[in-house]
């Protein structure tokens, strides 16, 4: 079997669409979310498109969707355009997102049994890092018998061993962090290969479609932090080690 796995889309439909439309995501058994689909600019689109490819498609709940279903509930946001998102998504994908799990379990050959979650096991905000100590990643990884574990919410891709687990971060579709394309994962149970991946993409065009298609009032803002510029991973993984409660 042969597994795609997009993570924090972040409702950047271009970047969704041009990921969907490589080959070894269209050729792929199934394809698994690991959480962050909608907070963004154009949630709706995305979800839809999403939606459309049926049983193809394994979900998992992340932070910011668990965020926006409060959000559409009445409970503020700090963050504008999660204020927004939640404001334009229609009753059913509230639910929808309302009942996403917070893990998928998948058989995949060589891989063995591969659990699938958003930040960690214990969390949908928890940080881990590629560079997490191994007494760290004992502790988020306690009492879980997967031989691999595929995770995002930081947007930086890796793949690394943490005492015999195998753990994979596809990193960002939508929001990537250290350079810019629609980051994704193939992994493949038969040859047991992990392979990152990374679908270049435009940015001048992707930030002209958004500014076009997105009614958000602050997109203009949000395509220059997000589009025309990426955050460091450098700055992202300082930032997010004091997250994580180092130093």
């Amino acid at each position: 079997m042969r597994v795609a796995v997009l993570s924090d889309v972040h409702g950047v439909l271009p970047a969704l669409e041009a990921v969907l439309a490589e080959p070894d995501v269209a050729g792929a058994d199934l394809i698994v979310l690991t959480g962050d689909v909608a907070a963004g600019p154009m949630p709706v689109q995305t979800l839809d498109l999403l939606v459309s490819l049926g049983e193809r498609v394994r979900w998992v709940a992340g932070n910011a969707d668990r965020e926006l279903v409060e959000a559409a509930g009445g409970k503020d946001s700090p963050y504008p355009s999660s204020r927004w998102a939640a404001g334009r998504l229609r009753a059913d994908q509230v639910e929808l997102l309302a009942g996403l799990p917070a893990r998928q379990v998948l058989e995949l050959g060589r891989l063995g049994t591969t659990l699938f979650v958003h930040a960690t096991p214990r969390g949908d905000e928890e940080m881990i890092l590629v560079d997490s100590s191994l007494e760290r990643w004992g502790e988020v990884l306690a009492g879980e018998s997967a031989e691999t574990v595929v995770l995002g919410h930081t947007h930086m891709p890796f793949v690394r061993l943490a005492d015999r687990v195998l753990v994979v971060n596809p990193g960002s579709v939508g929001m990537p962090y250290g350079r810019y394309g629609a980051q994704w994962a193939l992994l493949d149970g038969e040859s047991g290969a992990v392979t990152l991946r990374c679908t270049p993409l435009d940015a001048r065009r992707v930030g002209e479609r958004l500014k076009a298609e997105s009614e958000f009032e602050g997109i203009a803002e949000w395509v220059e932090e997000y589009v025309s510029g990426v955050y460091s991973d450098a700055e992202a993984l300082r930032a997010f080690a004091k997250a994580e409660g180092r130093g």
